[in-house]
């Protein structure tokens, strides 16, 4: 279960992306899943950075989900050089990858200015802990979990296979030799 719990460096990234976005009541961002699927999240974080770029309000009320995330991960790249490292149908989902976004987010912070607040990084940290680890982000480690657990036994059996394969393939080499 460690793996559910927040890096520092998560938290400052939180910290950065909701201090970043309190000018737009559409967006409340407490994760890094679900707050991303419907795309304000990121055209709001551009947006605040960048109000040069696009009109908020067109982007905000007329688009759907697919179309903003698209829209934010164009204006990235054309303007900001970021890659278009996501596809937007894998992220307007109910819980889209979390290293992905992370990735992506951090991308963002790398090239957009960063200066965090001690009061953003105590309000991710007064977020209720069910607020920053969702159902889905648990279902979903533990899922990973399984898949490796399942993993290590395959690959356990495989190499278990392989090592009488050789000792037999050995034996029969011997045999030969000593014919």
């Amino acid at each position: 279960m460690a793996g559910l719990q927040q890096t520092n460096s998560e938290k400052i990234l939180l910290s950065w992306v909701r201090q970043s976005t309190r000018n737009y009541p559409q967006v409340n961002v407490i994760n890094f899943t679900s707050s991303w699927s419907d795309g304000l999240a990121f055209n709001a974080l551009l947006h605040s950075h960048r109000p040069d770029l696009f009109d908020w309000n067109a982007v905000a009320s007329q688009q759907s989900p697919v179309q903003r995330l698209d829209h934010a991960f164009n204006i990235a790249r054309q303007h900001l050089g970021i890659e278009k490292l996501l596809d937007p149908e894998d992220v307007a989902t109910a819980c889209p990858d979390k290293k992905s976004i992370l990735m992506y987010v951090t991308s963002l912070f790398q090239v957009l200015p960063q200066q965090v607040t001690m009061e953003a990084i105590r309000e991710v940290e007064m977020l209720p802990r069910h607020s920053r680890v969702t159902r889905e982000e648990r279902i979903q480690v533990h899922h990973q979990q399984h898949f490796s657990q399942e993993v290590s036994c395959f690959t356990f059996l495989l190499l278990s296979w392989c090592s009488k394969v050789v000792v037999s393939l050995n034996y029969s080499i011997s045999l030969k030799l000593d014919s």
